[in-house]
Order: C-alpha cells, then sequence, then structure tokens
C-alpha cells in the first residue's frame, strides 16, 4: 500500500514540476515574441513636450510601426537630427509635409506643395487664430526645394514646433516610424 502511494505523490510532483516548466517555457516565448514584435516591428513611444498640439498632448501613449513608406501628412516618429542640438538620441514626433522632390512655399499661413494649395485642417485651432489675432503669422514664411531622400516635417503646433523650418530636411533613415495608434488616454484612443 506505502508503495503505491509513494508512486502517485512521485507521479504527482513529476505532474506538477512539468507544469511549472511548461509556465516557464510559454512565459518566455511570449516575452521573446514581444520583444521581438516591439523591437523590429512595432514601437511603443509617448509625446512630451506641445508641439504636436492639439493633435496630441504632453504624454500621450502611442503604437507607430517601424517598416513604412513616408507620405504627406503621415505623422512619424524620427531621430532628432544634430542639427536640433537635443539629447542625443532624442525622438520627435512630427507630420511629413514634403517629400523628396517637393518645392515647398509657406506664405500668409498657407502651404504650398508644387504650386498647390495644401490643406491642414489639423491646423485649424486655437493656437493658429490666438498668433493671427496678434498679427504674427502660425507658420513661418519660407520656400524650400526637398532634396532627394529627405523629408520635410512640421509639428501642427507650428509657432513652437522645433522642426524643418529650424533644423533642415530630414534623412529618410532618420523616420523610424508612422504613428498608427494613440492608445493613452482611454478617452481620446484614436486610429492614424
Amino acid at each position: 500500500m506505502a508503495k503505491n502511494v509513494t508512486k502517485k505523490q512521485d507521479q504527482e510532483e513529476e505532474s506538477l514540476g512539468k507544469f511549472i516548466l511548461d509556465i516557464v517555457v510559454m512565459m518566455a516565448v511570449i516575452l521573446g515574441a514581444f520583444y521581438l514584435i516591439f523591437h523590429f516591428v512595432l514601437s511603443n513611444d509617448r509625446v512630451s513636450g506641445p508641439s504636436m498640439q492639439p493633435t496630441f498632448e504632453n504624454n500621450d501613449r502611442l503604437i507607430s510601426v517601424r517598416n513604412f513608406t513616408p507620405k504627406r501628412n503621415d505623422v512619424v516618429v524620427l531621430l532628432a537630427p544634430e542639427a536640433a542640438n537635443d539629447v542625443p538620441g532624442a525622438l520627435y514626433i512630427k507630420r511629413v509635409i514634403g517629400l523628396p522632390g517637393d518645392k515647398l512655399v509657406s506664405k500668409n499661413d498657407k502651404m504650398y506643395v508644387n504650386g498647390k494649395l495644401l490643406p491642414e485642417s489639423y491646423l485649424n485651432n486655437s493656437f493658429k487664430k490666438a498668433a493671427n489675432d496678434t498679427g504674427h503669422t502660425y507658420t513661418n514664411n519660407f520656400t524650400y526645394k526637398v532634396p532627394k531622400g529627405y523629408y520635410w516635417v512640421m509639428g501642427d503646433h507650428r509657432d513652437i514646433s522645433k522642426d524643418s523650418h529650424i533644423f533642415g530636411p530630414v534623412k529618410r533613415k532618420n523616420l523610424i516610424g508612422k504613428v498608427v495608434l494613440r492608445y493613452w488616454p482611454f478617452n481620446k484612443v484614436q486610429g492614424f
């Protein structure tokens, strides 16, 4: 009888040990998959500062995809250029305005791309109205031709944004993600 009890206990202990090992292996596989996905496919980013207001506020949380083809009006995560005089490795969140080869003209708060007015509904905000009420332009006047392999990026809060009108165009390799989802705060969840 004692022999049967010992055998049953051994089987239960072996079964419990196998169960714990299975859990550990499963957790390692899940964590490994999350690491690979968020290292090579997706990126979890946080907005820091007011340069994209009112589209994004400070501390909004975003998911961006790493492999993408930049298009006009995409919101992108980029490695801050050295000319920005920022912390090495700093990331910015900006909107793509100009593609390689585009001629950009900003005049009297209107943006023209290759001679055509660029609709910028995201700029219809209280910040632009406040700038205009004081007699200032919200977007500095400039003319620029975007070189091959580069992109012109700007923040939505134009009068305070540190963007291409300050540091120039951005190399394609420095555009590291396209924002696809804001998941925090929960009351502002939105796809892009």
